[in-house]
């Protein structure tokens, strides 16, 4: 294994959207890439998405219509610069899947903070694992990448020698109620900054307003905003509508939270364009075409990660980063619906592409150690809800990330999209910044442009 990475151009570590859109360009453009996956690619956060795709690819819209949808929900954090690039590249890159072989589905779905139906999607509510197993296939058949899955990585020392990209996903499953899957818990970001990689926007997590609740409280299961964009509603105790189901997710998950119950009424949608949900919630023992579902707010997206500039670059040469575990400014304090598979196709393929023509990652470091499941104190003190008391008890978790989160948490004094302060309930224009990490500092307020 050793002389087949030093045998590689560029070392790419995940095999999600962001991971294979990153090799696949780099191949494409002669490199020979070493994708190396903790897993197989149907245990990504990009595999499990439900969502679609952002773009303006309709009539009456345009990248200038999507940037200021993205910029209004991000709430005054999102880099322009940024999020120009995103919208303005999207609808090339959905070019690029369909050329590689996605086959979406007819029609534009709109969601929440969108305004206008730009999401694209394929099988339904079926749109990631749709487009990680066209990617996948494409990584396996092509001659210039290998595709190693079952790899962990403990530390970058063992990839020095070539340029590095990080897309090892976010960290939203720390939390004890989260709709990812288990491995999604910011490893990559503890690798990096083990490196000297400086994080940013830790604090900032959002709450899918919309995960299946059971019996038990909560099974985890996501129910795609999708579903609302189709027509289902949100309903409380009393069968009454409570909330603008299109609002920003911050706004609806913590309107949801605030009820002692809520659920959503699929009886509006037409169900047969979601047939794998919907086999899903009936297995689970629900009956969508009879009663409304329970749900309640789960993590589901990190907005933090490793700080990059516009081409996945970090601070420490030779080391790149992108998709959930990247953080250039994109999102903000509050993601826009689907722009996350966006963001892994746009700022994937320019990770990949910077890395081709990059220094070798030469950086030291130390392994990181396995630590203890932090969910529970996660969910009580750094949840929907935040205060300083619970934040400071975090800063003695025996998990780093955990720890540098509540550092974040603490630091933003201030409620800013999915960061909500019961002892700082309003937004401070002093705070309209990012805040980032840097190994063995507290964190130090940026601007970004």
């Amino acid at each position: 294994m050793r002389q087949k990475r030093e045998r590689s151009d560029v070392v790419v570590a995940g095999a999600g959207v962001a991971g294979l859109s990153a090799a696949l360009v780099a191949a494409e453009d002669g490199a020979s890439v070493l994708v190396l996956a903790k897993a197989s690619h149907r245990s990504s956060n990009s595999y499990a998405a439900q969502g679609g795709i952002a773009a303006a690819v309709g009539p009456g819209d345009d990248p200038e219509l999507h940037a200021a949808d993205t910029l209004a929900a991000g709430r005054g954090l999102c880099r322009s610069s940024a999020v120009g690039l995103l919208t303005e590249e999207a609808p090339a890159r959905i070019a690029d899947l369909r050329r590689l072989g996605v086959h979406f589905d007819e029609g534009l779905g709109r969601e929440g903070g969108h305004s206008r139906a730009r999401v694209v999607h394929a099988g339904g509510a079926d749109t990631g694992r749709h487009v990680a197993d066209v990617l996948t296939a494409r990584a396996r058949e092509h001659p210039r990448i290998r595709l190693v899955e079952g790899e962990r990585i403990t530390t970058l020392a063992t990839l020095r020698g070539a340029p590095v990209v990080l897309a090892t996903g976010g960290y939203a499953a720390l939390w004890a109620r989260t709709t990812n899957p288990r491995g999604a818990v910011g490893d990559g970001l503890l690798l990096a900054h083990a490196a000297g990689a400086a994080l940013a926007d830790l604090e900032f997590v959002q709450f899918h307003p919309t995960a299946l609740r059971d019996a038990n409280g909560h099974d985890g299961f996501l129910l795609s905003e999708a579903l609302r964009g189709a027509g289902a509603t949100l309903l409380d105790q009393s069968g009454e509508r409570f909330v603008d189901e299109l609002a920003p997710r911050d706004v609806v998950a913590r309107a949801i939270a605030a009820r002692a119950g809520a659920s959503l009424d699929l009886r509006p949608v037409e169900r047969d364009r979601y047939p794998t949900l919907m086999a899903t919630l009936e297995r689970a023992g629900y009956d969508p075409a009879d009663e409304p579902v329970p749900v309640f707010p789960a993590s589901h997206y990190a907005i933090g990660g490793i700080a990059t500039d516009l081409d996945g670059r970090t601070t420490v040469p030779g080391l790149y980063a992108a998709g959930e575990c990247a953080c250039s400014g994109i999102q903000g304090a509050n993601r826009l619906a689907s722009n996350s598979l966006l963001e892994c196709l746009v700022f994937g393929r320019r990770a990949g592409l910077a890395a081709l023509g990059g220094p070798a990652l030469e950086a030291d470091a130390a392994p990181i150690a396995a630590a203890a499941d932090p969910g529970e104190e996660l969910w009580s003190h750094a949840g929907l809800i935040r205060s300083a008391g619970g934040l400071r008890r975090l800063l003695d978790s025996p998990h780093p990330l955990v720890r540098l989160i509540a550092a974040s948490g603490l630091a933003r004094e201030e409620s800013r999209g999915v960061h909500f302060r019961e002892d700082f309930p309003v937004e401070s224009a002093e705070l309209a910044g990012h805040l980032v990490v840097h190994p063995g500092r507290e964190p130090v307020l940026e601007r970004w442009s």
